[in-house]
């Protein structure tokens, strides 16, 4: 079985055998999409929620509101049809108040546009593991559609 990294503001798209990873996720979130049927998924490593806190919006896989969409398209270009499932991990408050301008946090604010950009889809979520205050490291295995989450504080959970 294969790992793929995937760094931030990146996504990958994999089907049958391998497994995606999100190292270090602090206030990025990983979203991770899966059509059960197919056995295709893919992991977006959002780092905005949107394209109005950056100065530069070519990378769509940067943005929630923009890399959920990308996701999906790469993933029918693959053979995903659907019906697909949501799993999002990460979005903490890592820098307190500081990077949350007036809008709050970031970690929030990308949680909430991710949930909103799957809203936007139909894509209902089955599993989640946001904010808080320290950071997760993610790994899809898109043979099964397992995904876990490790605290960088220990401790594991399976969504």
């Amino acid at each position: 079985m294969s790992d793929q990294h995937v760094r931030i503001a990146h996504l990958a798209v994999a089907r049958g055998a391998g497994r995606l990873l999100a190292i270090g996720l602090g206030s990025c979130v990983a979203v991770v999409i899966y059509d059960r049927q197919k056995r295709v998924g893919g992991l977006a490593h959002v780092l905005l929620p949107d394209p109005s806190a950056a100065r530069d919006d070519a990378n769509a896989a940067r943005f929630a509101t923009r890399a959920i969409p990308a996701l999906l398209a790469e993933m029918r270009a693959i053979g995903a049809k659907g019906p697909f499932e949501a799993k999002l991990a990460g979005g903490a408050s890592i820098f307190g108040s500081m990077l949350g301008g007036t809008s709050g946090p970031m970690g929030d604010r990308n949680v909430a546009a991710a949930r909103e950009a799957l809203a936007l889809e139909r894509i209902p979520i089955t599993g989640s593991e946001t904010g808080g205050s320290s950071g997760r490291s993610v790994t899809f295995d898109v043979s099964t559609g397992i995904v876990q989450v490790r605290g960088v504080r220990g401790g594991q959970r399976v969504l």
